[in-house]
């Protein structure tokens, strides 16, 4: 078989390849925050075909490669890759709430999204803890694994979205993800920063997945300001009550934090393809790159809204329309790599 057969495809399939959805959702919500609503029904229809799709494609390479799977599991660089299934289950049921209303079927999928982070985390963690041989912190750490942290406050901000309507319980749940998973983001993203300051950097290894760093952050503010929002009748409400003031001042602190980390990293990315020549080519990394553009033009109008910020409604828009941009630039690299890989294919 050819090198760049199906069947060799599918045995090298990423398990972050969730982050397209990811990508896709996320930009659709911004997209019809601002106007764009044929955009976002043209995007929702596009993540309604492709979130199955890359299910089935998973599943196949499950059944098919399971050594591969499961060398990916404990594998301490490529494991939370699969945590971008939990985030796209959950931004697909907030694309569904904020573009079509239909909360029954975003109900569902909160449930599922719960159920798949409540696996992998403490499948996926206790796998990589109990290892017998692990890798230098060097060579396995890198801003991919705040993913996980994603994980956990996509599940927060559709919990904080389905309410009222889902009763109690998503936003007890959101309320209590949308902190322990800010907590984890304070632990990883210091010895992400550590990582990068104290050890050798490659500017190949310097990956767009390094944007989720701040995707990370700016999903906490959009988790923060979903939850100062959210109106949920029973016990939940005075819960709510309780910490919306403690709520607004924290979340304005996560988009603060986001924010920090867009000139820093826009400073590597120079530095990585134009001053140390590293090709810029589409990769499946690059989708962990457009989500947290999307995501932090998402974030900063909700935070505006919860803080009474008005200033910060144009910056939104113009970040949506980068995200936008960017969301697009990766779709025609993707597509044109496909082609190429398919003519290889019929030419072997």
């Amino acid at each position: 078989m050819s090198a760049t057969s199906p069947a060799r495809g599918l045995a090298a399939l990423s398990p972050a390849v969730f982050a397209q959805a990811m990508a896709t959702g996320i930009v659709a919500i911004a997209c019809h925050r601002h106007g764009l609503t044929a955009l976002a029904g043209a995007l929702l229809v596009v993540n309604l075909a492709l979130y199955p799709l890359l299910w089935g494609l998973t599943i196949a390479r499950a059944v098919r490669h399971p050594a591969r799977v499961w060398a990916d599991a404990t594998d301490h660089a490529r494991a939370v890759g699969f945590f971008t299934v939990v985030a796209a289950t959950c931004v697909l049921g907030a694309q569904l709430v904020v573009t079509e209303g239909r909360v029954a079927e975003a109900r569902a999928l909160w449930w599922a999204g719960l159920a798949l982070w409540a696996v992998l985390t403490y499948g996926v963690l206790t796998l990589l803890v109990v290892a017998r041989v692990k890798p230098p912190l060097a060579e396995a750490l890198h801003g991919g694994w705040m993913v996980v942290v994603v994980a956990g406050q996509a599940v927060a901000v559709l919990g904080a979205q389905l309410a009222p309507a889902a009763g109690a319980a998503p936003v007890v749940v959101a309320l209590a993800l949308w902190l322990a998973s800010g907590v984890l983001y304070l632990w990883l993203a210091g010895a992400v920063l550590h990582r990068a300051l104290f050890h050798p950097v490659d500017p190949a290894a310097l990956t767009p997945a390094s944007w989720v760093v701040m995707g990370a952050a700016a999903i906490s503010a959009l988790a923060g300001a979903s939850l100062v929002a959210a109106a949920p009748a029973g016990g939940a409400a005075g819960v709510l009550d309780a910490v919306r003031p403690f709520a607004r001042g924290l979340t304005l602190a996560w988009w603060a934090v986001a924010t920090w980390w867009i000139p820093l990293l826009v400073a590597l990315g120079v530095w990585r393809h134009g001053v140390r020549r590293v090709p810029l080519r589409y990769e499946v990394g690059l989708w962990s790159l457009v989500f947290p553009l999307g995501m932090y033009s998402v974030a900063t109008a909700r935070v505006g809204e919860a803080v009474a910020l008005d200033a910060l409604a144009p910056v939104a828009r113009g970040v949506a329309y980068v995200a936008l941009g960017a969301w697009v630039a990766t779709s025609a690299g993707q597509a044109w790599r496909l082609l190429r890989a398919r003519a290889a294919y019929r030419s072997a």
